[in-house]
């Protein structure tokens, strides 16, 4: 079995890291992996094909940006990559974000669809069933349910200076549409039930929640300091990750707390107030564990997300969550490993985490990995994608 998976990266940030563990999943099974990106230069341990240039993303971004063709881009280099999948002639193909600034969806599901090649499609957003944006919920605009137009967020990712949200949805609806073999995953039942509400209600949507390694997210023997760190997790900051509410907190904590911000940029670390320690990107997946370790609670106040992969990586270590009601990123913990609060409260968080300063915290961090090892072992959740390409392909 050869199989051919395609993303926005390979092995960074959430998406490429899944793509690359299931990738690992199938060449353990003892199939062929292949991955398929539009940036990046992260090692991988499967066989990689780039999509297109530097050159071809900043095409692809000044369409965007100047008439709303978000992923009506790069045609020559998607055609390219189309010769290359004629060489390998993958058995299944797995899609996971198609949007980026890389890929051309009409040339792609064209080719799809003549050679009647099965898909496997897991949804990181709700890019491929609205007519721009990966996320609606901040603009509570539930156009998609029938036809967008008139789009509230030409504004945000993808960034458009003009409106093209009606034509967009009829472009993806036909191309997306009529595939003979698809089947469309979500790591979370929120979006799955959006799923069923869209033009894409059609085809079968199975929930599998993200997976991690749970050899590499786990308790370390770090002793807590008497400052309790409150952390926070994310790829880039902004007001839809919730750093103002971060800083609204910050004047809130008493003495004996701190925060730190992992993935800020530069800019952002010198404008940080003083009780909130600012810390770049990085992709040292060690430090990051010794940070959850470190924690006293992990905080995600997100205003947009699908699954974060954030919240099961704190669980992991011994950390519990509070996260806001978005998404699904409340599914990520019960009653006994965290707290869900509305969005905007950060008053809420701030009695959350008072809550939760208990002194039995040895038993709340069992709880916290019990459920990881529950519900998101990587080992699990990836042989449930070597299941379904293998009854698709047989």
């Amino acid at each position: 079995m050869r199989i051919l998976q395609i993303n926005t990266a390979v092995n960074s940030g959430s998406t490429g890291r899944i793509a690359e563990d299931i990738g690992k999943t199938l060449i353990h099974g003892g199939y062929e992996s292949y991955i398929a990106y539009g940036r990046g230069n992260r090692p991988s341990d499967s066989k990689l094909i780039k999509i297109g240039s530097q050159k071809d993303i900043f095409s692809h971004g000044l369409k965007t940006l100047f008439f709303d063709k978000h992923g009506l881009g790069s045609k020559q280099s998607t055609k390219a990559f189309i010769k290359t999948l004629d060489d390998i002639k993958p058995d299944a193909i797995g899609l996971h974000n198609i949007h980026g600034y890389y890929i051309n969806y009409k040339v792609l599901f064209s080719y799809i669809k003549s050679h009647k090649i099965p898909v496997l499609w897991t949804f990181h957003d709700c890019w491929p069933f609205t007519g721009h944006c990966s996320y609606f919920d901040t603009a509570n605009c539930m156009k998609w349910q029938t036809h967008c137009e008139s789009c509230p967020k030409t504004n945000d990712y993808p960034k458009a200076l003009v409106d093209r949200s009606f034509d967009n949805f009829e472009d993806k609806k036909s191309a997306f549409t009529g595939v003979e073999q698809l089947k469309i995953i979500t790591p979370s039942h929120w979006l799955a039930n959006h799923v069923k509400q869209s033009f894409l209600k059609d085809y079968k949507v199975q929930v599998i929640h993200n997976g991690i390694d749970l050899e590499t997210f786990k308790p370390l023997n770090i002793e807590k300091t008497q400052t309790k760190i409150i952390l926070g997790v994310a790829s880039t900051w902004d007001r839809r990750k919730g750093l103002n509410d971060f800083i609204a907190l910050s004047e809130k904590l008493p003495e004996d707390y701190k925060i730190v911000l992992i993935g800020l940029s530069k800019k952002q670390i010198e404008q940080l107030p003083k009780k909130i320690k600012g810390i770049e990107r990085t992709e040292n997946i060690q430090e990051l564990v010794k940070w959850y370790n470190k924690a006293s609670v992990f905080v995600n106040p997100t205003y947009v997300d699908n699954f974060p992969t954030t919240n099961i990586e704190a669980l992991a270590c011994g950390t519990p969550v509070i996260t806001y009601n978005t998404g699904g990123s409340p599914e990520a913990i019960d009653a006994e490993t965290g707290a869900v609060v509305e969005q905007g409260d950060v008053l809420g968080i701030f009695n959350a985490i008072l809550n939760l300063d208990k002194p039995n915290q040895m038993e709340l961090s069992k709880k916290c990995v019990n459920r990881a090892k529950n519900n998101f072992d990587k080992k699990h959740r990836y042989k449930d994608y070597l299941k379904i390409f293998e009854k698709m392909i047989n």
